[in-house]
């Protein structure tokens, strides 16, 4: 199954064509840019280098929140554009679900956590079984970033954007219990985001590519004012 994945819920974005699990091609940015900006040329690029086209592509998988409010909608429309052309499933993976498998061989929680400024964060928390995919015990949330470890009682590494912003916080609050994962891990890959797709594909968990939009776990400016968005 040939599987086309992207991310573009952070500043950061990124493109990788699997083969079921084989990852043919990945590219990753983090250059500051919009993603808008280079998001399908990378897209076109990984094709060319494959030798394939979108019409090849068996399954389409995007990070849908929670994130950036302007790159998810970057990301979700890319997609739903590529699987009207070709009419192909979609699947959508959480983005603290594709943080959290980064550190899926971590003997301890991990809580993914992304900057949502303010002091807040978008954060849950897993708890590694040995699975394939650790268990997730807290739900997705946006929280302040205070309030949410205090109710921290085991150890636990903390991974992504906001766990390297408020790195002082974490270690200050919890002394001896949190960890901050190595700066290889905070990002997101997009060949992760495929890893995930399959299982989704397997599960049956399709999106509707005409009315899914993305999780934002709170509302954007655009929708406070009333102008509305994706």
């Amino acid at each position: 199954m040939i599987t086309l994945a992207i991310d573009t819920s952070t500043d950061s974005a990124g493109v990788a064509l699997l083969n079921d699990e084989e990852v043919l091609s990945e590219t990753f940015l983090n250059v500051g840019l919009h993603h808008s900006l280079y998001l399908l040329p990378a897209i076109s690029s990984i094709f060319t280098t494959t030798g394939m086209a979108p019409a090849d592509a068996d399954l389409f998988a995007c990070t849908i929140g929670p994130g950036s409010f302007t790159g998810l909608r970057v990301g979700a429309s890319t997609i739903k554009g590529l699987a009207l052309a070709t009419g192909k499933p979609v699947v959508g993976i959480s983005t603290l679900n594709v943080l959290a498998l980064n550190l899926a061989d971590c003997r301890v929680d991990v809580c993914p956590m992304l900057d949502a400024l303010n002091g807040k964060v978008y954060t849950a928390l897993y708890r590694n079984r040995g699975t394939a995919l650790p268990d997730r015990i807290v739900d997705e949330s946006l929280a302040d970033v205070e309030d949410f470890l205090k109710g921290i009682g085991q150890e636990t590494v903390f991974v992504g954007t906001g766990a390297q912003k408020y790195a002082d916080r974490i270690t200050t609050l919890l002394p001896g219990k949190g960890r901050i994962a190595s700066n290889h891990h905070h990002h997101i890959r997009a060949a992760t985001v495929g890893f995930l797709g399959l299982k989704k594909f397997a599960d049956g968990d399709f999106l509707d590519i005409r009315t899914f939009t993305p999780q934002y776990l709170q509302q954007s400016y655009a929708e406070k004012s009333g102008i509305g968005g994706l």
